[in-house]
């Protein structure tokens, strides 16, 4: 059995770790939520008693299921049964993939539209729409059990809206194609037509852990909830999160109750907390506090709990000195306080804003290096089977890189076998022996990626431009990348077509990180700096929560600051045609001891 010491786990993480049913554990941020969840999954592969049973573990990100592995993998412990990854890759590999034959929208075979061609294909829709003028943002929607709804709360939008939707789903099903948003739809459909699939899942799953369950959404419930209920019991939960940052509403996720969780899935299930928080500042702590909405128990236990922490708020600087201040902001941390560049973080709420703001810091602080918004020069689209070969090509072999490109070796080989590619006697090691044999002359990273692509093949001698989805993932991953390269190039990004810039998305991160507040959930830094703090922002205009979304968006924000954090609320801001922005109402009203 999987054991640990008392200075791996406190009490509170130790006994949520060795609870023999399900669990609902709320935990403060800095809590140690991931030691936690990584502690509880190595303990149940450890208790496995059949080759045939799988512990699940679902993330809001595939970046967290890379990090939660490679803790495991670290501690020892073997992860050949552990399934890992979003609940959209879930829905994909344990449900639509084996029982999509049962569906007549899917049974003639379907494969998952790259977010490139989406937004291509609702741009090409849209623009047949003048009055009101809608973009491929108005059309993003989510699914419930019960339909579709649309994220975007603008009445006057709403029908034009429908329409083009319409109009995207005819063209999706002539394509048979789906999005992300139908593979939780049809995964729901299917269990709810099939009951017997949730029943061979829940005999499959010795347990499923949930990560982040505040942003899960009615449907995903759902899904996970028919499993549980099939299993009375068989199959257990561990679900983790904080309400308190429940920050995609819009969205449709939403914190689920512990009283509703255990009408849903028909099981017992203890409630459990973490409150010591080990990342910030008493200072800090007793800042955001004053946007905890679940009066959440949060005990500073950090060493730098007595740390003097500079707490400001600036309601003052025009939009016109804005990066001036941050620069000189980030100067002050990096070289008056010496925090390394690595450790600052600069916020915003929306990314439209982000990428000239990332632009104006790098001529401001030339001196500094910064990891800017939506910086990787080739499409990210995980499900994209030549992204996970574009992993294997842009990274080198080396002992800290050997575990994460074994596990891109196994989707690759896992990949082909689903396309149709069989490969007899080929294994991982096999894979990445290919790889790190190739030698290209190429500098474009395009070009090396295609030239990279077909000496691969070529060693395995597999022509890959016979396979359908193949050559479709192929066509997408180089039009989206293009894309993505000529929109950094628009942007003044010098460099983005260099080999060393593609390699450097997988480089350890050095600089500092620019990102949405939504983006950076997570994470944590010794100094964060966030502007944008507007009313119309910080809640967004069209959220239904109001204040409510904006004590949230608040707290996630304070809450990633370890040591210092300064808040920016900057005049001058247009709103289109009702004036300027002014500050968040929430954050004004506030008053604490700020620093000067």
């Amino acid at each position: 059995m999987f054991a640990w010491t008392e200075r791996e786990l406190n009490e509170e993480q130790g006994a949520a770790v060795v609870q023999p049913g399900s669990v609902f554990l709320v935990a403060c941020p800095g809590s140690g939520k991931t030691r936690t969840l990584t502690y509880k999954i190595a303990r149940e592969l450890s208790l496995l008693t059949s080759s045939r049973q799988y512990v699940v573990a679902i993330t809001y990100t595939n970046r967290a299921a890379d990090e939660i592995v490679a803790r495991i993998e670290a501690l020892g412990v073997d992860t050949r049964q552990l399934w890992i990854g979003t609940i959209h890759a879930f829905c994909l590999e344990w449900v639509l993939k084996p029982y999509s034959i049962y569906l007549p929208r899917l049974a003639r075979g379907f494969t998952v539209i790259d977010p490139y061609d989406r937004q291509q294909l609702l741009e090409r829709l849209c623009a047949a729409h003048e009055r009101p003028r809608i973009t491929h943002y108005d059309c993003d929607y989510f699914v419930t059990s019960t339909g579709t709804e649309l994220c975007c709360r603008e009445n006057a939008k709403r029908v034009a809206i429908r329409a083009v939707l319409r109009q995207y789903f005819q063209a999706l099903r002539d394509s048979q194609q789906i999005d992300f948003e139908m593979i939780l739809g049809f995964a729901d459909r299917l269990l709810r037509a099939h009951p017997a699939i949730s029943r061979t899942l829940s005999h499959v799953f010795s347990m499923i852990l949930v990560d982040e369950y505040q942003d899960t959404k009615q449907v995903q419930y759902e899904i996970i909830g028919s499993i549980l209920r099939a299993g009375s019991g068989r199959c257990r939960l561990f679900m983790v999160g904080d309400p308190n940052q429940a920050i995609y509403g819009s969205l449709g996720g939403y914190a689920i109750a512990i009283e509703d969780l255990r009408a849903l899935t028909g099981i017992p299930i203890a409630q459990s907390a973490l409150s010591r928080n080990y990342r910030s500042s008493r200072r800090i702590i007793e800042y955001f506090e004053h946007f905890n909405l679940h009066s959440t128990q949060i005990e500073a236990f950090g060493r730098d709990r007595e740390f003097e922490s500079r707490i400001t708020y600036n309601a003052e600087v025009t939009r016109a000195d804005l990066v001036v201040e941050i620069g000189r902001l980030v100067r002050h941390a990096v070289h008056d306080l010496a925090v390394p560049q690595r450790e600052v973080c600069v916020l915003a709420p929306q990314w439209v804003h982000l990428a000239a703001l990332t632009r104006r810091l790098v001529t401001e602080v030339p001196e500094i290096e910064f990891d800017g918004p939506g910086m990787a020069p080739f499409s990210r689209n995980i499900e994209n089977f030549w992204y996970t070969v574009a992993c294997l090509a842009l990274t080198e072999p080396s002992p800290s890189m050997y575990l994460r490109r074994v596990r891109w070796a196994t989707k690759f080989l896992s990949a082909l076998n689903d396309a149709g590619v069989a490969l007899n006697h080929v294994d991982q090691k096999a894979v990445l022996k290919h790889c790190n044999s190739i030698r290209l002359l190429q500098r474009d990273g395009l070009d090396y990626l295609r030239a990279f692509f077909d000496s691969l093949f070529e060693r395995m001698g597999v022509d890959f431009h016979v396979y359908l989805q193949l050559l479709s993932d192929h066509d997408a991953f180089f039009s989206s990348s293009h894309a993505q390269v000529e929109r950094l190039e628009g942007e003044g990004v010098r460099d983005s077509r260099d080999l060393t810039f593609f390699k450097r998305v997988f480089a350890p991160r050095s600089g500092i990180t620019v990102s949405t507040i939504h983006g950076v959930k997570g994470g944590e830094f010794d100094v964060v700096i966030a502007c944008g703090l507007l009313e119309g922002m910080v809640p967004h205009f069209s959220d239904p929560e109001g204040e409510s979304a904006g004590r949230k968006l608040l707290y996630v924000t304070a809450s990633r600051a370890r040591k210092h954090l300064h808040l920016i609320s900057e005049k001058g801001r247009r709103r289109g045609n009702f004036g300027d922005y002014s500050a968040t109402e929430v954050l004004e009203r506030y008053r604490f001891n700020y620093n000067n």
